[in-house]
C-alpha cells in the first residue's frame, strides 16, 4: 500500500497486537528475510481483505 511509512505500519501492528519496533519493521522489509506470519500481520494491518496471487 503506497503511503505507509515504517513507523505507520509499526502503529498498525500494535493496534492488532503485534509488537515491533520501526527499526525492527524497516529491517525486516529491506532485508527481504521475514516470515510468512508476518507478511500476513502487516497485510492485516494495514487493510487488506482480499489477496489475487497468480501464477
Amino acid at each position: 500500500m503506497e503511503g505507509i511509512t515504517y513507523s505507520n505500519l509499526a502503529e498498525k501492528l500494535a493496534e492488532i497486537g503485534v509488537d515491533e519496533k520501526e527499526a525492527s519493521v524497516r529491517n525486516k522489509l529491506s532485508r527481504g528475510k521475514f516470515s510468512a506470519a508476518f507478511l500476513l500481520q502487516c497485510l492485516s494491518a494495514i487493510g487488506v481483505q482480499n489477496l489475487r496471487l497468480t501464477g
